[in-house]
């Protein structure tokens, strides 16, 4: 009995040890740097598999001969002084950047060349950083001590808080408790409870910051730290009189601001992210990175399945919001030409697809971006490619919903694609976008194979190109590329929406009416506007509609205007090329004189009008080899005018681009409708037009009231078609019957078009 007794005993302090010292592993597992986006264990797998996966190795090498040279060239840690694209600006973006890539190449190459160069420079900041004021250059609302706004003190602090970890294990412990106390934790004091009004927000600044305490914090494993990045500050931290940068009360709850808050609030159930894609394409890689971070550390809190998986979602919407080049659609404020080809987007694409469901369409994405992310993600993708498993990324018609709920408009995109000839028609019925929002309700821009036909002028600014205010944005980004007139709708009274009056809207969005993508050869979207002129009503129905007569689809452009009392209305459409012909008279000036004097006229110069005096209206222009016409239908008291930008602009910050403006004058209640449409060619070579001439004769209204309008259509063939919408009844069920001249028309459904 004894021996029994002696042995169950032994047995029980058997497994209390084993159980403990289970528990002292995992501990140090995680304890163990790195352990944030490398991690102990992925680091092996990668070296397992170097000189066998042929996108990694080429990235990996790229990187190493870039990092090569930085410490070839030594380290320069200069005192700031400059704007963004200004000498120190752009030095400490590098140093960033290369300590983050020197940090992998440490845990991948196993050299200690790059951990002494990291460490040695993270000393001299740790030297420099506590003897720094605010930056010099008083231009933000937020200054950094690095940079002139927190907004990049934050891209430092989110990239070498990776170099950080990839060498925390190396340096002695002295150092990093040095390094902890004087720099680390200092700077993520400074950029949230020293800068409130940067941290508790919702924007995509905030995310950064956020990501940028919480990143340091998962390093230091500062659990404060940690939950700051999260949920925000908490009430006593915040100054009840900071002001945000648009002059609203900065977030003064927990919960309403920090990481969560900024996964919750901006983006939609779909991953459509509010302030668009430009500013989205920037905050997807803090998004991204910190959820990495967190699912390497913090499993527990499944980051990657909050909000119904949002993150994942969000990276498809962004992909889909680009044209057949990968160019992202420049709604609200962004800069053309930004594509998917951007390193956020490598980083974007390889965590979506790892976290994801291993999508095969986004490897096609990484196949052409042709890097990765030096990470497990980066490993997942290059094998994937190695392997051949890739399909190609098809860009289908979709609506993608606005609002933390989707219940505040949405983007709709229309794409015609056969073989290597695309049509995208993108309409904006969204939010206002916070800060980056422009004044631009139910308006649209039309590609053809990755070229603009009808743009959206984006941003006014010449992003890190010091001679241009530093790189900031521009005052003609308010004065004209925010307003209502540089977008392609209707303007009342030469005034933009809202008044362009930010909190009022901030307040309000546009009403999606419908959505229907489900014939391919009769594509509709369609929205309505109430609030942005009190008393007027916009609804705007776009339609791409895919002829077998014709070789391309026509978009056709319907505008119905409701007021209260009598307005002025423009419509411009902003094209680009030569104009070819038009079919009206019209005078142009011997001295240019502006359009108007507020709300972005000021900006476009008069070039020439003329009266309508007909029915229809027809314009043609040439642009890249092909030919384009607007066919739409008018009164004879319309006015058209060619215009454009320009004017007011003394350090030529504008580009010189035209426009089109169908002017109706002192009407209440009115519509547009036009027909957009690409057709023939022309060679230079072989000095050929072809089919030069539009395929359409007239667009005409029939009838126009509060239940329906109809139109007809003409071809140049003969043939006619009629199109009837639902003004107030957009059911898919609902019956309806019309009489038209004598004859009775029975549908079922919103629109009808035969």
């Amino acid at each position: 009995m004894n021996y029994l007794y002696k042995f169950f005993l032994i047995l029980l302090v058997f497994v209390s040890c084993t159980k403990k010292n289970e528990s002292i592993q995992k501990e140090n597992d995680v304890t163990q740097h790195p352990n944030l986006i490398l991690t102990s264990k992925s680091v092996l797998e990668i070296k397992s598999q170097l000189g066998t996966i042929p996108v990694f190795d080429q990235t990996l090498n790229k990187t190493k001969e870039e990092v090569d040279a930085a410490i070839k060239k030594g380290i320069d840690v200069p005192i700031p002084k400059d704007m963004a694209g200004g000498y120190t600006h752009t030095q400490h973006k590098k140093n960033y950047a290369t300590m983050q890539k020197a940090g992998v190449l440490f845990q991948l190459l196993g050299d200690e060349k790059y951990a002494i160069y990291i460490r040695d420079m993270l000393l001299e900041y740790a030297k420099m950083f506590p003897t720094l004021p605010r930056h010099p250059q008083k231009r933000s609302y937020a200054r950094g001590k690095i940079f002139w706004q927190c907004l990049n003190d934050s891209n430092w602090l989110v990239f070498t808080s990776q170099a950080y970890d990839c060498i925390y294990s190396w340096l002695p412990k002295e150092q990093t408790e040095y390094l902890n106390k004087t720099l680390f934790k200092p700077f993520a004091d400074f950029l949230s409870v020293e800068t409130p009004q940067y941290f508790n927000r919702v924007h995509n600044h905030s995310t950064w910051g956020n990501v940028a305490v919480g990143m340091i914090g998962l390093v230091m494993d500062d659990e404060e730290l940690v939950n700051r990045a999260l949920y925000g500050l908490e009430n006593d931290n915040i100054d009840p009189k900071a002001k945000d940068n648009d002059g609203g009360f900065i977030k003064d709850k927990a919960g309403k601001a920090g990481f969560l808050a900024n996964l919750d609030s901006p983006f939609s159930p779909d991953g459509f992210y509010t302030e668009g894609p430009y500013y989205q394409r920037y905050a997807m890689y803090p998004f991204l990175i910190f959820a990495e971070a967190l699912q390497n550390k913090k499993p527990e809190l499944k980051i990657f399945e909050y909000k119904n998986g949002v993150l994942i979602k969000a990276v498809d919407a962004l992909l889909n919001l680009t044209d057949a080049d990968g160019e992202f659609f420049p709604l609200n404020d962004g800069q053309k030409g930004m594509s998917y080809y951007t390193s956020s987007l490598v980083s974007a694409v390889d965590i979506a697809y790892y976290y994801g469901t291993k999508k095969p369409e986004l490897l096609s994405i990484a196949k052409k971006q042709n890097k990765v992310q030096l990470d497990a993600t980066g490993l997942s993708v290059a094998i994937g490619l190695r392997e051949h498993k890739e399909k190609s990324f098809i860009k289908k018609s979709m609506e993608l919903t606005d609002g933390s709920r989707g219940d505040e408009g949405g983007v709709g995109i229309l794409r015609y694609q056969k073989e290597e000839e695309t049509l995208a028609l993108v309409m904006k019925y969204t939010g206002q976008g916070l800060s980056h929002g422009h004044y631009d309700k139910l308006s649209f821009s039309l590609y053809e194979n990755g070229n603009e036909v009808i743009q959206d002028y984006g941003l006014s600014r010449f992003v890190n190109v010091e001679q241009k205010n530093g790189g900031g944005y521009l005052k003609e980004n308010k004065t004209f590329a925010k307003q209502t007139i540089a977008h392609n709708t209707v303007i009342q009274n030469e005034t933009s929406h809202f008044k362009n009056n930010y909190a009022i809207a901030s307040k309000n969005h546009s009403e999606k009416y419908l959505f229907d993508v489900s014939n391919p050869d009769f594509q509709i979207v369609s929205a309505k506007e109430k609030n942005a002129y009190p008393g007027t009503e916009l609804h705007r129905t776009m339609i791409m509609v895919n002829d077998d007569k014709l070789s391309k689809p026509f978009i056709i452009d319907i505008t119905k205007v409701t007021a209260d009392k009598k307005n002025n209305y423009d419509l411009p459409y902003y094209y680009f090329g030569q104009i070819i012909s038009m079919n009206f008279k019209y005078q142009t000036p011997k001295t240019l004189s502006t359009l108007g004097d507020k709300s972005g006229y000021q900006h476009l110069w008069k070039e020439g009008a003329g009266m309508a005096n007909a029915e229809n209206v027809q314009f043609t222009w040439l642009d890249n080899k092909r030919f384009y016409t607007i066919t739409t239908a008018t009164n004879k008291e319309d006015e058209i005018v060619f215009a454009r930008i320009g004017a007011n602009d003394p350090e030529f910050n504008l580009r010189k681009d035209p426009t089109i403006i169908i002017r109706k004058k002192q009407i209440k209640n009115t519509i547009y409708a036009s027909i957009i449409e690409s057709h023939g060619s022309y060679s230079a070579v072989k000095e050929v037009a072809k089919n030069a001439y539009s395929n359409f004769s007239k667009i005409e209204k029939i009838i126009d009231d509060v239940n329906y309008s109809s139109f007809k259509i003409k071809f140049k063939d003969g043939r006619e078609k009629i199109l009837i919408l639902s003004n107030t009844d957009s059911n898919p069920k609902k019956e309806h019957s019309l009489n038209i001249n004598h004859k009775k028309y029975n549908w079922v459904g919103a629109y009808y078009y035969k």
